[in-house]
């Protein structure tokens, strides 16, 4: 039988490579990206046709709509 441990798990196999550190410039690249990606999730949301303007009322408590107070 072939049950040599050194042919199963290499020990001479690395994972995970060194990275060599990202300059200055790239990590401020990487940040704004990141921001980006961000800012492109929140406005992704669909828009809500016929909804109360401003902040969401369940939220807020404020259910106000033209000046009639309404509690449901």
């Amino acid at each position: 039988m072939n049950d040599d441990p050194s042919r199963l798990h290499p020990v001479d196999a690395d994972p995970a490579p060194a990275r060599k550190p990202l300059s200055p410039q790239a990590q401020r690249a990487l940040a704004e990206a990141e921001e980006r990606r961000k800012a492109a999730q929140a406005d992704s949301r669909a828009k809500e046709i016929q909804g109360p303007k401003g902040p969401e009322p369940t939220r807020y408590g404020d259910w106000e709509v033209k000046g009639i107070a309404s509690d449901f």
